[in-house]
């Protein structure tokens, strides 16, 4: 079964004497719903099979949620029950601004990444934890999952298996899914300030 992530972008704003409120601006899934774990693991730690410190894991949901943002999360959680969901956290559009995009994760992908040889070179065809083929080559047991040294290769019949540390840049790309989201809150911000927006996603299987 495959995790998929919900959430909202919101933005916060002062209304005559009253504190700063936050509102809901964007559901995401009108801006991204592609299902990307690297992505997922690089922002947020679910799924984290690339193996990045994520930049914003596990905060939990925002105790001043906008309204609508506190009535989603609760149809959702009716839904699938408070089992159902995980990973619930947030991130500043500040935050998102001040990332290194060529921060690499902090040790090689846990899935051996898979290359065909074609004519014009080598193709890159999945990545994958386990893999039969590559595990009779090398004498791994059933299930057995090993760490495997940066940059080791095995080529087995015409399939070059390889141990790659990706960076951010790979995860989240910069015309991938994840620009939509990213304009939505750059134009939010420029009337509201980077730290007056966030998104906020929670996830379930």
């Amino acid at each position: 079964m495959g995790t998929d992530m919900d959430g909202f972008v919101e933005y916060r704003v002062r209304r005559g004497d009253r504190e700063p409120t936050w509102y809901s601006a964007h559901d995401l899934n009108s801006l991204n719903d592609v299902r990307n774990y690297d992505a997922f693991g690089c922002l947020f730690g679910v799924r984290n099979y690339a193996n990045f410190l994520p930049l914003a894991a596990g905060r939990g949901f925002p105790a001043d949620a906008s309204a609508a943002v506190s009535a989603r999360l609760a149809q959702v959680t009716e839904w699938y029950g408070e089992d159902g969901l995980h990973g619930t956290t947030w991130i500043t559009w500040a935050e998102v601004k001040a990332v290194d995009w060529d921060e690499p994760a902090e040790k090689p992908d846990s899935r051996l990444h898979e290359y065909r040889r074609t004519p014009s070179g080598l193709r890159m065809t999945s990545k994958a934890s386990w893999n039969a083929e590559f595990a009779e080559a090398v004498g791994l047991e059933f299930g057995e999952v090993r760490e495997w040294p940066e940059g080791s290769e095995w080529l087995v019949e015409d399939t070059l298996y390889r141990s790659v540390t990706i960076r951010r840049r790979d995860a989240v790309t910069e015309t991938g899914e994840w620009q939509p989201v990213w304009e939505a809150m750059r134009e939010l911000a420029e009337q509201h300030g980077d730290d007056n927006v966030r998104l906020v996603v929670w996830f379930d299987d």
